[in-house]
């Protein structure tokens, strides 16, 4: 209970020193009234979320120490610029580490390298949430912090950006799930997604029915998350006068199909298929 406490009273004091800074360099750079500054609710919730999440990911063994402390920056990270992108990428780590134990026994004997939980470091931290993570610096940068709705007539730079960083949790998530599942779901072998010849479980470039609905799926979460999030974070009048805001999920659904597939056929065509993970089988 005390270690809680002086999480809590840490994290207040550093929402506040954040937003106090946040003040005065704007003060200092622009000749504006502060009106849009990120509040000190937004700082403490970018420090909290990110680091009960980095805690839940070392007690299901889904992170090592360096894992947590990159997942701890890329979570801050995609908190502070817009409540859509930390809830896509939260729902993708929650889902993924679920999936990577599922049926762990016979991944056991599929991969050489496994360990239980998944284990990741801070490189297959970045593989997975790197991008995303670039993509809220550019919409810090241009659109400030901050949830909008997806409008390429009145927001064309952050619904660029965060369609940007829907496609790309997307991918990740359903790359995941079509690898985690496929490769233990079922009793036929995967095909070669170039050729279509039976392969070897574990190939890289290598796909199944159960594959890609998996990952047909692992989008479809993520497109709803970010849909589901922007519901609850955008009043009801901006929402009425906008487009309607469904097209998230289907585009969700579609990148993850989409990333996935071009991730089996870069697996296929140009990487090492020895004792390497499957992609999409």
């Amino acid at each position: 209970m005390l270690f809680f406490v002086i999480i809590l009273a840490t994290t207040i004091l550093l929402s506040f020193l954040f937003w106090i800074f946040n003040i005065i360099s704007y003060i200092l750079t622009t000749d504006q009234e502060p009106l849009n500054l990120v509040s000190p609710l937004r700082w403490m919730l970018s420090i909290i979320v990110p680091l009960f999440m980095t805690q839940w990911g070392l007690k299901q063994k889904a992170l090592d120490n360096t894992g947590a402390f990159a997942a701890f920056l890329v979570g801050f990270v995609l908190m502070l610029s817009n409540y859509c992108f930390m809830s896509s990428v939260l729902i993708f780590f929650v889902v993924g580490s679920k999936a990577t134990k599922f049926r762990s026994w016979k991944k056991i004997n599929l991969e050489k390298d496994f360990k239980e939980g998944g284990e990741r470091n801070w490189i297959q931290v970045l593989c997975n949430g790197g991008v995303a993570t670039e993509v809220a610096i550019l919409y810090m940068i241009d659109c400030g912090c901050g949830e909008h709705v997806t409008d390429f007539t009145k927001h064309y730079t952050q619904s660029w950006l965060g369609m940007a960083l829907l496609g790309a949790v997307s991918c990740s998530c359903a790359d995941t799930l079509a690898s985690e599942i496929g490769t233990v779901v079922g009793g036929w072998d995967p095909r070669l997604v170039t050729t279509f010849r039976r392969v070897p479980k574990g190939t890289n470039g290598g796909v199944t029915i159960v594959g890609i609905i998996a990952s047909i799926f692992g989008g479809l979460i993520i497109g709803i998350s970010y849909y589901c999030m922007l519901l609850m974070t955008v009043s009801a009048d901006i929402l009425e006068a906008s487009p309607p805001q469904w097209p998230i999920v289907t585009i969700g659904m579609a990148s993850g199909l989409l990333g996935s597939l071009v991730d089996s056929y870069l697996g296929a065509t140009v990487q090492f298929s020895g004792d390497s993970d499957d992609d999409l089988c």
